[in-house]
């Protein structure tokens, strides 16, 4: 880890549910030295899915930090899931990453998790590559797929993005002899081909001249690279007007600074599994994607500002630079819990405490580490630094989301947005006398994952779970089990239902009393705007005073939030926008406990006005069918309040895109397989929250 930070890169590895992520993983690890043999994910044997029930059940569950180093670079990696269940993971990690890969089945081509993950990637601004995976299986279509990463994804909304190809599978070039068309590549770049060993040979690569019968393919595919490059640079343009050609060299250059500034997306291709064209995508890693120096000086708030005006500061990556860090993921340990952090700024060495924002208090970092998968190890002479993703022993308050900073030199960083949960069950332990022990877990697992939630139902007494879906909620079940040697009784699960209002409401709230403690004042000013297209609440601050202390102000949109969790019909509340109009406090007068109070008596009052709309998870369905199967699968969908939007041919396969009530989709894999004679499958995942048409009867 001591490699300069220009060496440095921190990508992860994010795609659809069995695109082969882990497997390209593995085989990375393996062509970089880091392990010596290459695991399967079939035989439960890689190096990132190393928990039981991951093993188990052949998928990541959990992301993943290894490191490793190739041409010098020292490459940190994230392996995420790709089940939409455990997005989270994929939300959380890209926060943090500079770069990313994405895999794709040549198969399968764009997927409906492909396209939340791009999402998510745009969200952050994270420049990516492509790995376009499988080229080996029946109905493997490279053209296909490359197409629809250009119009389902880079073109998608307007966007002025492009896909460049810089490896293509030989076949498109022309028929060769003498080579293995599965095992041979063509490197645009450099016009050659790669050719690739079987496992026996260790999946050696080895670099020809292409043969004349090539040389026409190549060319077609290396004019359309060169024509979309020199869209972003006129020098190459200019050269390649004079001279017919660009040299390799400053078409690598000219590629990486488009791709850094999310103009490009380098497209590779090959087969992990047979170890194809897995080298050639460590090379795009270090050629293409950004080192921390590359990436913008990460913004945030200062908490110590007395006005919004002069609260955004920035962190540059330099060592030298006041400590800022990222708590992105909290992981249980039989001894303490572990917190990964990606370190933006400064240097932090063990032992060190530092201040945690929200708290207001420091926090004692204990021992660093550099994490392995499953294994760690004690960084080198005690100390991290900017560009770093370290796990640290020995925090106590803090949670995902909260920032870590020199005290002297304080910053909040943009917390993470993670979505809303949509499913819910019940749960108890076997034995009254497990109640306490099943409470603190809970919180334990609350604390570790953004995306569960426990609560005690004040009406029943029942303590509910909630998530966001049936294979989330088995697997924490699972863990509860395995991990915490905790058997417990789980229920029914039932769609997680929100509440919003049906009009705009301004309200006010005053707290003015004499308590034992002192004097006690605040009031506030409230409006609130239901918005379809807020996730959550979102607090909107329209006061002018300009001397509120931070503290008030961070005081009263905590406040709101807390206040909204609970709406007129009993649901935690959602696509709503409060605006605080107005606050007036008063010095030595004016504190956390009026502010909480004052915002509570304007909530009250809103609540007795509102007309409240319920709320249900709508979700978006992909559903991929021979075609005799569709006309059957379409009529079940209709059943299910269903809404087909989009229906397509893709390769041997129908694919069927609808929208549908979560509460309709229960048990919806037996019923899919039924249909079709088990030949068909498909994906889901949460789309937005819309008015409940028709509620349960235990509502």
């Amino acid at each position: 880890m001591s490699a300069a930070m220009e060496r440095h890169r921190n990508i992860g590895i994010i795609a659809h549910i069995d695109a082969g992520k882990t497997t390209t993983t593995e085989r990375i690890l393996f062509f970089a030295g880091t392990i010596h043999r290459a695991g399967g994910v079939d035989e439960g044997t890689t190096t990132t899915d190393f928990d039981p029930e991951e093993a188990e059940r052949g998928i990541t569950i959990y992301s993943a930090c290894v490191t490793t180093h190739w041409r010098d670079s020292v490459i940190n990696i994230i392996d995420t899931p790709g089940h939409v269940d455990f997005t989270a993971e994929v939300e959380r990690s890209l926060r943090v990453l500079d770069g990313a890969v994405v895999v794709f089945s040549a198969v399968e081509g764009v997927e409906a998790q492909s396209e939340t993950v791009w999402r998510q990637a745009d969200r952050y601004g994270v420049p990516r590559i492509c790995f376009i995976n499988k080229l080996d299986r029946t109905g493997a279509d490279f053209v296909r797929t490359f197409d629809e990463i250009n119009t389902r994804l880079c073109r998608s909304a307007g966007k002025e993005k492009h896909v460049v190809a810089v490896t293509i599978p030989c076949r498109l070039a022309g028929n060769v002899e003498g080579f293995d068309p599965d095992r041979t590549i063509v490197d645009l770049v450099d016009r050659k081909l790669l050719v690739f060993d079987d496992e026996s040979n260790r999946w050696a690569m080895s670099s020809h001249e292409p043969p004349d019968s090539l040389a026409d393919g190549i060319e077609e595919w290396r004019t359309k690279l060169i024509d979309t490059v020199c869209l972003f640079d006129d020098e190459a343009m200019e050269l390649y007007f004079a001279d017919g050609d660009i040299p390799a060299k400053q078409l690598r250059s000219t590629i990486r600074a488009a791709t850094l500034q999310g103009q490009l997306t380098p497209v590779f291709c090959g087969t992990s599994l047979k170890g194809v064209g897995v080298q050639p995508v460590l090379d795009g890693v270090v050629d293409y994607l950004p080192s921390p120096l590359d990436r913008p000086p990460v913004r945030g708030t200062d908490p110590a500002a007395k006005s919004e005006e002069k609260s955004v500061v920035e962190r540059a990556p330099d060592p030298d630079g006041p400590f800022c860090g990222l708590v992105f993921k909290i992981v249980a340990d039989k001894h303490n819990d572990l917190y990964f952090v990606r370190i933006y700024s400064g240097t932090v060495r063990s032992g060190s405490r530092m201040l945690n924002p929200r708290t207001g208090k420091k926090e004692m970092m204990t021992k660093l580490w550099h994490i392995q998968a499953d294994s760690r190890e004690l960084v080198d002479q005690d100390s991290a630094k900017a560009g770093d993703i370290i796990g640290v022993v020995g925090l106590k308050g803090s949670v995902t989301g909260d920032t870590l900073c020199d005290q002297k030199s304080q910053i909040v960083l943009e917390d993470i947005v993670f979505p809303e949960t949509v499913i819910s069950m019940s749960v108890e332990p076997e034995t009254s006398a497990e109640k306490d022990k099943l409470e603190a877990m809970l919180a334990r697992l609350s604390l570790q994952d953004p995306t569960f939630t426990a609560k005690v139902d004040p009406d029943t007494g029942q303590t509910i779970i909630s998530g966001m879906g049936e294979l989330h909620l088995e697997v924490i079940k699972n863990r509860m089990e395995r991990e915490f040697k905790l058997k417990v009784k789980v229920h029914k699960p039932r769609v997680t239902y929100k509440e919003t209002i049906s009009g705009e409401i301004v309200v006010e709230g005053l707290f003015d009393k004499e308590t034992s403690a002192g004097s006690n004042y605040a009031w506030v000013k409230l409006r609130l705007v239901p918005k379809p297209d807020v996730v959550g609440i979102e607090v909107v601050n329209e006061y002018v005073s300009k001397d509120v202390p931070a503290i008030h102000r961070e005081a009263l949109k905590n406040a709101v939030r807390d206040e909204a969790q609970t709406g007129v019909q009993g649901f935690s509340m959602t696509q709503l926008e409060v605006h605080v109009v107005d606050f007036k406090h008063q010095a030595g007068v004016t504190n956390e406990t009026s502010i909480y109070a004052a915002v509570a008596e304007a909530f009250n009052s809103a609540l007795q006005k509102a007309e409240a709309t319920v709320l249900e998870p709508i979700m978006h369905l992909e559903v991929s069918s021979p075609e005799e199967f569709v006309g059957n699968i379409q009529s079940d969908l209709n059943s299910r309040r269903a809404i087909v939007t989009q229906s397509e041919i893709r390769g041997d396969f129908h694919i069927i895109s609808a929208e549908a009530p979560l509460a309709k989709m229960f048990g919806y894999t037996t019923t899919v397989r039924s249909l079709s004679q088990g030949r068909a499958s498909y994906s889901m995942e949460p789309l937005r929250y819309a008015p409940a048409v028709d509620l349960p009867d235990y509502m």
